[in-house]
């Protein structure tokens, strides 16, 4: 069967979600802690995917393209969440934190949400430096100094709440 180029990129955005599937929500659910939200993120952008697939340059980076949309998907939830009222939240306990550690979970509070998101996608996704480049859509040294300062930051984040302790 041969396939247009439109219904190719369709398919392979298809193959990628059905294989990355429980990767993806894994990551939603590390950053909302509620199964229904992260299911949520993961099909508005399963369906995101789907329907700009069109727009997918390159077939090999099919994979890098859609957990970069899955990435935008937890960001804009967790950017909404940051909207409600604080009544909401404080019964929703940890909405929106990606950390089990109190101490690196306050740590964490201090970076930008670039550095934060490097620091995530090395050390708690087990990507490579390169993959993060391309998914940030920025070069690789800018990604590990970015990973540096945010380490450097860290650290010393959590030696002042030691030192404080």
């Amino acid at each position: 069967m041969n396939f247009t180029p439109t219904k190719k990129k369709e398919k392979a955005v298809e193959e990628v979600l059905l294989s990355e599937y429980d990767r993806y929500y894994r990551l939603a659910y590390s950053y909302v802690h509620n199964e229904a939200d992260a299911s949520d993120i993961v099909q508005n952008g399963a369906y995101k995917a789907i329907r700009a697939s069109k727009s997918l340059k390159n077939l090999e980076f099919a994979k890098t393209w859609v957990y970069r949309i899955m990435l935008n998907e937890i960001f804009d939830f967790c950017r909404k969440r940051k909207f409600e009222s604080l009544d909401e939240m404080e019964w929703e306990t940890g909405a929106c934190d990606t950390y089990e550690n109190f101490d690196l979970q306050e740590a964490m509070k201090a970076l930008s949400e670039e550095e934060r998101m490097i620091i995530e996608l090395k050390y708690f996704e087990d990507l490579k430096l390169e993959e993060i480049a391309d998914m940030m859509n920025i070069n690789l040294s800018t990604v590990k100094s970015k990973l540096y300062r945010s380490m450097k930051k860290l650290r010393l984040e959590l030696t002042e709440d030691y030192a404080v302790s």
